[in-house]
Parts: structure tokens; C-alpha cells; sequence
């Protein structure tokens, strides 16, 4: 089987193609086309089958991680969404939960209400009531609502969201004003919330369907034209999408869906890097995929992903309730700029300098000094190495950057202003690496540190020195580990409803029903999608929570009959959960059941793993040549003799202690002083960072001090 990954960031599109049979992996990036991303990854894959020498006909499977849907909600740049709600809650959007970010302060724009998913102005309402049963109060008025949809096809809106309440118990009223639109405004992207999430909370679910209608007609556009573009080349399969769920869907389920991708470049980064570790005898990882633009770090125990609490799931300031994989995104990438502000305080980031003009090294116009001209001014990148020599990066542009910026604001030299940027994102990513491990009841020197993306090897090493990781692991292809995530999951469709039961009164033939019908939904969906039965997975999972509380945890539910087994089961699993999270257990409380779901899962085929070539511990045949690089020591910037190695001609058993630095093709590790590595048998460069004297000297020496 022939397979091929895509993961557009927000620099680099990274590709990789594998050939399960021959054992062939090829890895290949070609710069983003911000304006238009199908062009790059259109460019990418005629560019990686030329290299494979295959037909782009031949390929078996094509999978696409993309940050299209994220980028459209920070931006701002989404459609314009009319909204039909019921009568009197045409300002559930605004009010929102009465959570402002900042709770004591008097001056602030609430960002949902600054920048509104859905201007006032088309917030539409019509007579109807449903009650909380389920039974209808007042019915749907339906000539008004012919006339409110008219109205909005005047003004010219391009999605529609219907939101109604208690519509996930009764969605008649729903489904006759979606008749009526499709009916009366046929072009506008439809966004039914009956449809798009069927649970209750109303703020929730009427934000989230907004979204789904806000991100709806540009990605729908996007999915459609490079299908159409794979099309034209010979692709035969379909894409498939990554899902928040870190799940896959086909592009017809991601046009219908599309609030389903708002993470789906990150998740794909925690994937990989969960397989990396696998294949590594590390079961306990934390991701950390630093690219251009952001870093993304997500924590996995047991090689098990962690989902996020359904109301803490958000995409900027916008509330999406839908299931998505616990990672955490900040601004810090190799393109991240450094300057000093009005206040004379140094800052790395979050702003970038992206793919185009990108650093000033790239010499394509760039003139602000970024996290990668520090690197250069360094000696960490190699000018000539960079990309497998692909693109040679312009150092003397690289320093005038830092001369003309940040050095001489600073008063200090270009080494100790670039070296002060590296220890700026260092410090922002340990303090995202604590977040997501120390804070959530995780000892992070349990946990290897994955180093994935085209920067996370340049950082990872001093990163787990601060945050005491005891390894890191740089995969063989770290700048493309986000694209092998996509080829190392599933085909998942997930699918929910609101019960309102509790476990000590279980309507057992009512709650058997629900996962049924769910069931059927997600066989025939993974059906339709050509998974063969053999292959297909179906799961159970209850949303649970003790009488009272207001937020609920993921419970894997067994298969089978509603009995007292199940029920017993359930109740122990949960107050494990609970105890786990929140180091509490109540088990003289109930415990509601206010929503189900099925989960269905198209089993892919695993990928191979490929050992490579034994050799002796010294890596002298991967030696290039020996230079300088600047590091810290013993509390003082120094520049220290650092041997250069070819990672390609690094042999499973080979030893290297550092300073080090190895260069390939879409990364550049970075090996500090007093720190060793080894290469294991799968070609992982495994960095050897323990609990030594020596490491924590290194550590506080190099650690960033906060006020």
C-alpha cells in the first residue's frame, strides 16, 4: 500500500510517502502558500511522487492535516453567518457564560463580543418552544420563519446556523426551517445544530454550530479544490482530513462538519509523536512539535491520548464543544520575532515571520531578527546544510538582523541577544511542557520528551534540562512527524446525544436504544467510507458526573446489554477517573449520565517499522567536519569546539557526546555540553539527559530568570 501524508503549517507543508511493501520512506517540505495552502500541497505531492517515481494514480491513501479551520477563527476572517434561534435568545452569543478573561478588570473587550461570530444585526428568531421533555410548547411559526430567511438572503449572509432550544430531544422544529432553506436560499452553507451537535448547554452548542457555519463555505471551498486538484492529477483516492478527535474524515464529512478540523494540524503532531515513542519502548511522552510559527505540546501516559474537558474546549476566545485531543498551542516557532518593546523588555514571538517573507536568513525580503537568524548567529544551523542544502541561509543577513534589532537596543552583543531569544522561547515552551504535566498531576521526569518539527531537536535538549524530563527522543524525521501522525491513525467518527440519566435510576431499554441508533450511525458512516467490517470498531463512552457538579469526564463504556454489570462498571471507572483528575472520590454520591457516545473506528493498517544498520559506538564515519557554536557554560556564553555529523550516516549503537549537532534534511538537533546521545536500532537519536550533578549544573546556568 502506497500512502501519503500532508501536514500544511504555517511555514513549511511537510510530506512523507510511504510504500508499506518496499519499505520506502520519503520525506519532503516545500514552503506554505499562505494565500492559497491546496498550491503547496498540490506542488508537494507532485513533487514527492517524482521522487518516489510513482504515479500520483498509484497512490493507495493520501491523508491532510490542516490549520485552514484554526487560522480562519483567530483571523477573523470567516463568513458572514446569519443566525435563526428561538424567540427571545437572540443574545445567547453575547451574553455568553458572564465569564470575562480577566475577572477583575474593568477594561476589556470580551473577544466573543469584539469579534462576533454572528453580528446582531443577523441573529433572526422565530415563534417556537420545545420543552425540556422534549414536548412542544408553542409550534414553529413557519411562515415567519420563510420570511426570517428571506431576510437574511437580502442581506446577503453566506452560512446559516439554526439553533433552537431543546432541539437535541426534538428536532422537528430544526429540520422543517432547514427544509425551508434549502428551499428559499439553496447557495447559503447550511449549520443545523440537531445535525452538528445534539447536546445540551445552550451557549455551547449555539457557539459551536455558529463556528461550524463561520468556518463552513472557506473550507468547504479549500477540501473541494484540492480535491478537485488530486483529481486532476491522477488521484484516485479520496482525501481524508484529520480530525480535533485525532480521528480522520473523508472530505464529504469535513465539508459537512468542518468545526470537527479546528485542531486538526496540532492533533496530528501528538499522534506522531505517540506512535514515535512506541516504537521507541517510551509509552509515557510528551509531544513537543515546534514548526515556523507555534509549538504545539500535548502529554500522552500510557500512549493514550487525553481529550479535554468538553467546556474548557476552545479556539481562541470562541467555545467549540466538540471532542478534541488535550494539546496546547503558543507562539513560539523558529520564525517568531524577537524585539524590545516600549518598555525596553525583550520579547520572542507570538507575532512570525512566517513562510513568506520568513526569517532574514531565507533572503526572501525578511529583515526582523527571528528565532532562526539566532540559530544561525549561533552556529546551530549550518547555512549550508539547511533543508539537505536544499537552501542555503544567508548568516550575514542573519546578524545584521540582530545588529540592527535586538543587540543594539539591548547594548550587547549579536551572540548574547541571539542567545537571549533561544532562552526566551525556551522559557515560554517549558512553562506550556509544566502547564500540561506538573498542574495536571503529571511528574514530567516520568516522560520522555518527543522533539518533533522542523525547531522542536534545536530546543528539545535544553527544554528537558529546565523541565527534567530524563530523554529525549528525536525521531527519524522529526520535521515530518506531524504528517506520520496522519498515516499512524484511525478513520474515527464520533457521535453524541443528551440522555439526562442517572446511574441509580437507569432506564436501561431507553439508554440501549440511544447507543444503538448512534451505532448505526457510525457503521454506516465508516461503511460508506469503504471500511471493510473486519476493520470497523465500535465504542462506547458515557459523560458522567456526581449529582451536582457541572462538568463531566470521559468514561469508556462496555459493550452489551444495560445491566447491573455495566452499571457497576460505569460507577467504579468513573470514580477512578474522578479520583485520578481531581484526587477526589465520592462514593456516596450519584452520577448522572447527561450525554452518550459512540465512537466508530476504521481500523488503517499499521505502519512498518524499519531498523536500521548496526555499527560500533563511535559515529567518526558521520563526522562532517568540527567548527564552533556558541552555548552557555558554567553560567558564561562561550563559543566551544562542536563537532557537525551527517545524521544519515549514523549508524544504530553510535554514541555522541556533546556539544553536537546533527543535520538532515528537514531538522538540526542540537546535542549541548555535558549532555550525551545514542542511536537506537530504529534510527531514533535517544538524548541522555537523567538526573546527573552535571545536568543540573548545566540546567541552572542556562535556566531563564523571571520576575
Amino acid at each position: 500500500m502506497k500512502r501519503l501524508g500532508v501536514d500544511v503549517g504555517g511555514t513549511f507543508t511537510d510530506l512523507i510517502y510511504v510504500d508499506d511493501e518496499s519499505g520506502e520512506i520519503l520525506v519532503h517540505k516545500i514552503p506554505t502558500t499562505p494565500g492559497d495552502p491546496s498550491q503547496g500541497t498540490v506542488q508537494g505531492v507532485r513533487e514527492i511522487t517524482e521522487q518516489a517515481n510513482v504515479a500520483p494514480s498509484e497512490l493507495d491513501q493520501v491523508f491532510h492535516g490542516t490549520t485552514i479551520a484554526t487560522n480562519i477563527v483567530i483571523e477573523h476572517n470567516g463568513a458572514k453567518v446569519g443566525m435563526i434561534t428561538t424567540e427571545g435568545y437572540r443574545d445567547i452569543l453575547h451574553i455568553a457564560r458572564h465569564k470575562k478573561p480577566l475577572n477583575f478588570s474593568n477594561y476589556q473587550d470580551l473577544p466573543w463580543q469584539a469579534f462576533p461570530i454572528v453580528r446582531r444585526r443577523y441573529r433572526l428568531t422565530v415563534p417556537e418552544r420545545i420543552l425540556k421533555d422534549g414536548s412542544v410548547l408553542v409550534p414553529l411559526d413557519e411562515e415567519r420563519a420563510r420570511e426570517q430567511v428571506r431576510k437574511l438572503k437580502e442581506q446577503g449572509v453566506e452560512a446559516v446556523a439554526v439553533c433552537f432550544l431543546f432541539s437535541f430531544l426534538n428536532p422537528a422544529h430544526e429540520q422543517r426551517v432547514a427544509e425551508i432553506m434549502r428551499e428559499e436560499f439553496p447557495d447559503a452553507f447550511l449549520s443545523v445544530s440537531s445535525e452538528v451537535l445534539p447536546q445540551y448547554r445552550e451557549y455551547e452548542r449555539f457557539s459551536t454550530v455558529c463556528l461550524n457555519a463561520f468556518i463552513g463555505p472557506k473550507v468547504a471551498t479549500y477540501v473541494s479544490r484540492l480535491e478537485g486538484e488530486l483529481r486532476s492529477m491522477g488521484v484516485k483516492t479520496g482525501v481524508h482530513l484529520m480530525t480535533s478527535a485525532s480521528g480522520v474524515a473523508t472530505a464529504e464529512g469535513a465539508v459537512q462538519r468542518p468545526v470537527n478540523l479546528l485542531m486538526s494540524g496540532p492533533v496530528a503532531g501528538v499522534v506522531g509523536g505517540i506512535w514515535a515513542g512506541k516504537q521507541a519502548g517510551y509509552d509515557n511522552v510528551i509531544t513537543l512539535d515546534v514548526g515556523g510559527t507555534s509549538a504545539d505540546i500535548g502529554l500522552a501516559q500510557d500512549g493514550r491520548l487525553r481529550m479535554k474537558h468538553l467546556l474548557d474546549t476552545r479556539v481562541g476566545p470562541y467555545q467549540a464543544m466538540i471532542p478534541m485531543v488535550d494539546v496546547d498551542t503558543i507562539g513560539a516557532g523558529g520564525g517568531s520575532i524577537a524585539y524590545v518593546d516600549g518598555g525596553g523588555i525583550f520579547r520572542v514571538g507570538p507575532r512570525s515571520a512566517g513562510a513568506d517573507p520568513g526569517p532574514a536568513a531565507y533572503g526572501r525580503g525578511g529583515t526582523e531578527a527571528t528565532a532562526t537568524d539566532a540559530m544561525v548567529n549561533l552556529g546551530w544551523l549550518s547555512p549550508d546544510a539547511f533543508l539537505g542544502g536544499g537552501m542555503t541561509l544567508r548568516a550575514g543577513a542573519a546578524r545584521t538582523a540582530y545588529e540592527e534589532g535586538p543587540a543594539k537596543a539591548l547594548g550587547m552583543s549579536v551572540e548574547e541577544a541571539s542567545m537571549g531569544a533561544v532562552q526566551i522561547l525556551t522559557h515560554s515552551m517549558v512553562q506550556s511542557i509544566e502547564e500540561n504535566s506538573v498542574r495536571k498531576g503529571f511528574d514530567p521526569r516520568d516522560f520522555a520528551l518527543v522533539a518533533e518539527g522542523g525547531a522542536g531537536p534545536l530546543f528539545a535538549a535544553q527544554i528537558a534540562l529546565e523541565v527534567g524530563t530524563p530523554w529525549v527522543l528525536v525521531p527519524p524525521y522529526p520535521g515530518v512527524t506531524a504528517a506520520m501522525g496522519l498515516l499512524a491513525t484511525d478513520m474515527v467518527y464520533e457521535y453524541a446525544a443528551t440522555v439526562y440519566q442517572r446511574l441509580s435510576s437507569v432506564d436501561a431499554v431507553a439508554l440501549q436504544r440511544v447507543f444503538e441508533e448512534l451505532e448505526e450511525r457510525a457503521r454506516v458512516q465508516l461503511e460508506d467510507d469503504g471500511v471493510a467490517p473486519d476493520r470497523l470498531v465500535i465504542q462506547r463512552i458515557v459523560d458522567c458526573r456526581y449529582l451536582g457538579q457541572g462538568y463531566e469526564l470521559r468514561v469508556d463504556a462496555p459493550s452489551g446489554p444495560i445491566d447491573h454489570a455495566w452499571i457497576e462498571k460505569v460507577r467504579s471507572d468513573f470514580h477512578d477517573n474522578h479520583e485520578r483528575e481531581y484526587s477526589r472520590r465520592f462514593e456516596d454520591s450519584d452520577i448522572e449520565l447527561p450525554n452518550v457516545r459512540v465512537r466508530g473506528v476504521g481500523l488503517m493498517p499499521p505502519l512498518n517499522t524499519v531498523e536500521v544498520e548496526h555499527g560500533g559506538e563511535s559515529p567518526a564515519a558521520a563526522l562532517r567536519h568540527e567548527g564552533k557554536a556558541w552555548f552557555r557554560t558554567n553560567g558564561e556564553l562561550r563559543e566551544v569546539p562542536t563537532r557537525y555529523y551527517d545524521r544519515a550516516a549514523l549508524k544504530a549503537g553510535s554514541r555522541l557526546d556533546g556539544p553536537a549537532i546533527v543535520n538532515q534534511y528537514d531538522t538540526t538537533t542540537v546535542i549541548p555540553p555535558g549532555v550525551s546521545a545514542h542511536i537506537d536500532r530504529f534510527g531514533n537519536i535517544i538524548i541522555e539527559i537523567g538526573a546527573s550533578a552535571e545536568a543540573d549544573a548545566i540546567a541552572a546556568a542556562t535556566r531563564v530568570t523571571t520576575v
